[in-house]
């Protein structure tokens, strides 16, 4: 049987084009998740790995869908060999179980941590570039200005939080925090 497996981090992502990727292979279960790659207990994951078993392949877009650290995806590959289990990675063609197939496998393990520690040390540098300005802000900015905040808590005098929902777009959830904001001035 073929197994699919797609992963976003962060719940904000899409997994459509990995799923259609996935089913164009001819995937007949495809298990996903929207869970970092960086922790090595994702549900999901867990899930379809229990299920494989002798003849069944386990396919995946990239590598680093599957493993973010070259030690745990040489690991989960040798472990599903081991059992009998093959690795399809679409950008990569079949892993094969020989010393030319975990040679390739380990180099590609190793760009793809190669890679995210770039990205967080990149992240990292551009952070702290940022916090050297008098104006930073750690966190997302604020979706809504505070004349637009002002005003609808203005409206929740005479309405529901509800009504006020449907007139400004704010949620009933940011208003609670502004209202205690506000209490608490």
């Amino acid at each position: 049987m073929k197994y699919g497996y797609a992963r976003v981090s962060t719940v904000n992502q899409d997994l459509e084009s990995q799923i259609q990727q996935l089913e164009k292979e001819g995937c007949d279960v495809i298990y996903k998740e929207k869970f970092t790659g960086t922790k090595k207990d994702r549900p999901e994951f867990t899930k379809l790995l229990d299920v494989l078993k002798e003849g069944d392949t386990l396919v995946v877009t990239k590598l680093d869908r599957f493993a973010r650290t070259t030690a745990d995806g040489i690991n989960t590959v040798k472990e599903l060999f081991e059992r009998g289990v093959k690795v399809h990675v679409l950008n990569m063609g079949l892993v094969e179980d020989t010393p030319t197939g975990r040679l390739i496998l380990s180099v590609m393990l190793a760009f793809a941590e190669f890679e995210r520690d770039m990205i967080v040390e990149r992240t990292q540098e551009g952070k702290a570039i940022a916090k050297q300005r008098p104006d930073f802000r750690e966190g997302r900015p604020n979706k809504y200005s505070k004349k637009q905040i002002e005003h609808a808590l203005t409206l929740l005098e005479t309405n529901s939080y509800k009504q006020v929902e449907s007139l400004t777009g704010i949620s009933k959830s940011t208003l609670i925090r502004a209202k205690k904001k506000l209490a608490s001035n």
